[in-house]
């Protein structure tokens, strides 16, 4: 899972736009190698609501559950053979030019749709 981490103010539209554009470019490279599984970006935080269960009592607030200078941004869910392969994928995605790309693999769970 590479995880994109960016200041949500850091682009503006144009600059948003094009990282769309720079990202579907990469999605669709990833699926011609037989790498893609999934990539999407994620609305603001403004948009977030956060869930908690305490003692048997759900409390739901609007916003990220943390307040932070880089907000989770958007995702890509890759096959990768080694750390290596994910990282040099990682480079690959524009944002990793203006906020942070965290590779962090993905445990297998037994009974779990596929995907």
């Amino acid at each position: 899972m590479l995880l994109i981490y960016l200041d949500e103010q850091a682009l503006d539209e144009a600059e948003r736009a094009q990282c769309y554009l720079d990202s579907a470019q990469l999605a669709r490279e990833l699926d011609s190698n037989g790498q893609y599984l999934a990539a999407d970006p994620l609305q603001p935080t403004a948009m977030a609501t956060s869930v908690r269960v305490r003692e048997g009592r759900t409390v739901v607030t609007d916003g990220p559950f943390a307040e932070t200078r880089e907000q989770l941004g958007g995702y890509f869910l890759v096959e990768a053979a080694d750390l290596d392969q994910a990282i040099a994928i990682a480079e690959r995605i524009p944002m990793a030019r203006k906020g942070t790309v965290e590779v962090r693999p993905v445990i297998d769970v037994t009974g779990l749709p596929s995907r």
